[in-house]
Order: structure tokens, then C-alpha cells, then sequence
């Protein structure tokens, strides 16, 4: 008989499933928008945010992911109004 073919190794604590797939699609989205919203109107706090967000999408769990980005958010409103 045929085994499986084996799956290639996760890193610890990472798990690969439809809610991870969707907040990394969401958060990556946003942080898209925002580094070209960020880039458009020579905003640094917008661009920076929003690769922030985009790293964050690649690398983190799906509760960490969503805490991160919501505090970049956050980060990226108080940086602008103060700027």
C-alpha cells in the first residue's frame, strides 16, 4: 500500500487552517491598502503600518495576528494625528 505523502514541517505553534488562511488574507489586505494609501499621499505612518501588517500576516498565529494588526492600526492613527 501507498503511504501519504508527508507534509512539510510548521513551525511551533503555527497552525495552518481555514481562519489562519482567512485573517492572513484580511490583515495582508489592509496592510496592502494602507502601505499604497501610505505610498499615494507620502504618508510614512500609512506605509509603514501597512508593511508592518503585511509581515505580521506571513508570520504570526490567527488571535496574535488580528491583536497585532489592530494595535499597528491604532499605532498608525495616533502616529498621523500627532505627526
Amino acid at each position: 500500500m501507498d503511504e501519504p505523502p508527508q507534509t512539510p514541517l510548521l513551525p511551533p505553534g503555527f497552525h495552518l487552517d481555514s481562519s489562519t488562511l482567512f485573517a492572513s488574507l484580511l490583515w495582508g489586505s489592509i496592510g496592502a491598502g494602507y502601505m499604497i494609501y501610505g505610498k499615494k499621499q507620502r504618508s510614512a505612518p500609512a506605509f509603514a503600518g501597512g508593511i508592518l501588517m503585511i509581515v505580521v500576516s506571513y508570520f504570526s498565529t490567527t488571535v496574535w495576528m488580528s491583536v497585532i494588526s489592530v494595535g499597528i492600526m491604532v499605532g498608525v492613527y495616533f502616529w498621523s494625528r500627532y505627526e
